[in-house]
C-alpha cells in the first residue's frame, strides 16, 4: 500500500540534501577534474583537487551556471601572485581554466629570450633537471625542469621546451581588475599570452582557489571500473598533496 508521508518526507530530505550540497559547492569548496597537460608538472591529467569558492569572495561565476542574479564581485580578497587559480575563460565566461597567476593589476609582463620579466625584473630560475619527459596533449615532450621564484618569495617548478618555442614576446599590460596567467607547462598551455581566446581575466571570473589533490588516477592505464589496475592506475602518492 502507497505510504503518502513516508514519500513526502523522503522527498523533504533529499531536497535539504540538494540544498545543502548546492551551499556547499557554491560558498566553500568544489571537487574539480585536471582535463589537461597546461600545468605539468605540478598538476598532472587525471587529478582530482577541491578548490576553495571563499577564497577571493564571490560572484556570479561561484554558483553552477554561472546564474546573473548580481553583478560584480563581494567579499572580494586580493589573490596573490603565484596562487594557482580556476576561473571561467573570458572568451564564453562558461568553460572552467586553471592556471597559475603571474600578473597582477597593472603589471607588465614580457618574454624575451624565454626569460619571464615581471615588470622589467627578469624573474629567477634555477635549472633542476635537464632530461624529463611530459605529456603535451596526448604527445610526450622532452623539457628542462626548473624551479621560478617569484618577487613574493613563492616558489614552484615550471619546464620548458629544450629548444625554448616561445622565445620573445610583446609587452602585456594587465588592465585595471584583471589577471595575467601562465600553465606551468609553459610551451604547451592556452593561457593569457593568447588574447583572442584567454588574455586578461577580470576578476569576476576566477572561480577560486586550487587548494590540494584528494585523488589522482591515469586513465591511459586503465578506469576506475577496472579494478584489478588499481596498483598501477591511481597515484596513490598523490592523495592530499598540497598544490603549491
Amino acid at each position: 500500500m502507497f505510504n503518502k508521508q513516508f514519500f513526502i518526507e523522503n522527498f523533504k530530505t533529499l531536497i535539504y540534501a540538494l540544498i545543502i550540497a548546492l551551499i556547499i559547492r557554491s560558498l566553500i569548496i568544489q571537487p574539480f577534474y585536471i582535463p589537461s597537460s597546461s600545468m605539468e608538472p605540478n598538476l598532472l591529467v587525471g587529478d582530482r583537487l577541491f578548490v576553495t569558492k571563499y577564497s577571493y569572495g564571490y560572484s556570479k561565476h561561484s554558483f553552477p551556471f554561472s546564474p546573473p542574479i548580481f553583478k560584480n564581485r563581494f567579499f572580494f580578497s586580493e589573490p596573490e601572485r603565484g596562487d594557482v587559480i580556476v576561473f571561467k575563460t573570458p572568451a564564453d565566461n562558461r568553460t572552467d581554466y586553471i592556471k597559475r597567476l603571474l600578473g597582477l593589476p597593472g603589471d607588465k609582463i614580457q618574454f624575451i629570450d624565454s626569460n619571464l620579466y615581471i615588470n622589467s625584473n627578469e624573474i629567477f630560475k634555477s635549472r633542476v633537471s635537464k632530461s624529463d619527459t611530459i605529456y603535451c596533449g596526448d604527445s610526450k615532450i622532452d623539457v628542462s625542469t626548473f624551479e621560478e621564484k617569484l618577487p613574493n618569495g613563492k616558489i614552484y617548478k615550471t619546464v620548458y621546451l629544450k629548444n625554448f618555442t616561445f622565445k620573445n614576446s610583446d609587452v602585456f599590460t594587465v588592465p585595471d581588475e584583471h589577471y595575467f596567467f601562465l600553465g606551468d607547462n609553459r610551451d604547451c598551455s592556452k593561457d593569457s599570452r593568447f588574447l583572442t581566446s584567454v588574455g586578461y581575466v577580470h576578476k569576476d571570473n576566477i572561480v577560486g582557489k586550487a587548494q590540494f589533490i584528494f585523488f589522482s588516477s591515469d586513465r591511459s592505464i586503465g578506469s576506475i571500473f577496472t579494478f584489478w589496475r588499481w596498483n598501477k592506475s591511481i597515484r596513490f602518492d598523490r592523495f592530499f598533496k598540497n598544490i603549491i
